[in-house]
C-alpha cells in the first residue's frame, strides 16, 4: 500500500458523504459569485448555477467518492476563458477556506490535495496551449 492520497480505491476519506460534498459546493460558489477576483470570471462563463453546481457536485463526488456521476470534460471549459496566476490562486485560497471550514481536518485535507493539483493541471495545460512550460505552483505547498 502507497501513501500517495490520489491512488487508494474507494473513497477519499472514509467519513465523506455527498451531503458535505454538495454543502462545500454550494458555499464555495456562493463566495466565488461573490468575489472581486474570480467572481467576473464566473459571472460571464455561467449562465445556469444550478446546473453548474450540480454539475460540479458530481464532478467533486467523482473525485472523492468515485462515483462516476460526473460525464465531462473539465479541462476543455478552462482552456477558453480568460484565466490568469491571480485567478487560481483566489479560487484555491477561497475553497481551501471554505472546505476548512465545512469539513473536519482530515477530510478538508484531502480535498485541498486534490484541488492543488487540479489547479496545477490546469494552469500547466493552459501554458502548454500558449507553447509554453508552466512547473506545478500549487500541490508543492
Amino acid at each position: 500500500m502507497t501513501d500517495n492520497p490520489l491512488i487508494y480505491p474507494g473513497a477519499a476519506h472514509p467519513d465523506l458523504r455527498e451531503p458535505m460534498i454538495a454543502e462545500l459546493v454550494r458555499t464555495f460558489y456562493e463566495r466565488a459569485r461573490r468575489d472581486d477576483v474570480i467572481g467576473p470570471v464566473f459571472a460571464a462563463a455561467v449562465e445556469d448555477w444550478d446546473e453548474h453546481i450540480g454539475k460540479i457536485t458530481d464532478f467533486w463526488s467523482g473525485v472523492m467518492l468515485r462515483t462516476g456521476r460526473y460525464n465531462g470534460r473539465p479541462m476543455r471549459p478552462h482552456l477558453i476563458l480568460p484565466l490568469t496566476a491571480e485567478h487560481f490562486d483566489r479560487w484555491l485560497d477561497l475553497f481551501e477556506a471554505t472546505a476548512r471550514e465545512i469539513c473536519a481536518p482530515g477530510i478538508a485535507d484531502a480535498f485541498i490535495v486534490r484541488a492543488r493539483r487540479i489547479a496545477d493541471s490546469f494552469e500547466m495545460a493552459r501554458a502548454s496551449q500558449r507553447g509554453e512550460f508552466a512547473a506545478p505552483r500549487h500541490s508543492l505547498r
